[in-house]
């Protein structure tokens, strides 16, 4: 996939594209990513044979109802021990994955659309949603840039996107985000507290009763 096409299709200008306005540097570019649904979820499962989705454990011992893999130089994990990056599946032994170009050149035009170019992420978290999975509200601390936006693109069962504010207490808006959508938050956004809401039952055509998500992001 070369990044001119992907460019051609999502320029920001089409008469169809649709976005919600999260924020001054944040906002749901709606539909973006649905014309190469089938290739990212192909690209999904490949990935996964490699680096197997697992249900991380929290610094506290709380076992995340999200499953999760990475893709990339690097990838997030958590244990006891915290949080960090690292180039290592500590499952494997081998490093993770490498990014599809797929992957590398969706997220850059999403950025660009959103206000953000040259955007260049070195991870790619992969997230696997079944009914009653959530993400409560956090901010994305671990990473040493905290300028350049995090893009998060949706595949499969809708679900609700909670966007709150710069402390925890400030009340989320609960916006639905669909197959395909995606959302871009950087700059004076980037550390905005956000989440998703408990995975409802639902099914799709491509994903039965899971909902995926891809969360791009510039660590070093």
């Amino acid at each position: 996939m070369h990044t001119d096409s992907l460019q051609l299709d999502f320029d920001g200008h089409s008469p169809n594209a649709r976005s919600i306005e999260l924020g001054r540097e944040a906002s749901i570019l709606q539909g973006f990513a649905q014309v190469y649904a089938t290739q990212l979820l192909d690209e999904i499962r490949l990935m996964s044979a490699i680096s197997p989705f697992r249900h991380l454990v929290t610094r506290s011992g709380h076992k995340m109802s999200v499953a999760m893999t990475n893709c990339g130089s690097l990838g997030w994990v958590s244990d006891r021990s915290g949080y960090r990056y690292d180039p290592i599946d500590p499952e494997t032994g081998r490093p993770w994955p490498a990014m599809p170009a797929l992957f590398r050149d969706l997220a850059a035009s999403a950025a660009a659309a959103a206000g953000f170019p040259h955007y260049a992420p070195d991870a790619c978290l992969i997230n696997e949603y079944r009914p009653g999975a959530r993400l409560s509200l956090h901010q994305d601390r671990d990473e040493r840039d905290r300028i350049a936006p995090i893009v998060s693109v949706s595949l499969g069962v809708s679900a609700t996107f909670l966007w709150g504010g710069q402390l925890r207490t400030d009340r989320p808006r609960r916006i639905p985000v669909a197959h395909g959508d995606v959302a871009v938050w950087g700059g004076v956004d980037r550390m905005t507290f956000h989440g998703i809401a408990e995975l409802p039952h639902g099914q799709h055509p491509l994903t039965g009763d899971r909902r995926y998500n891809l969360t791009f992001r510039v660590v070093r």
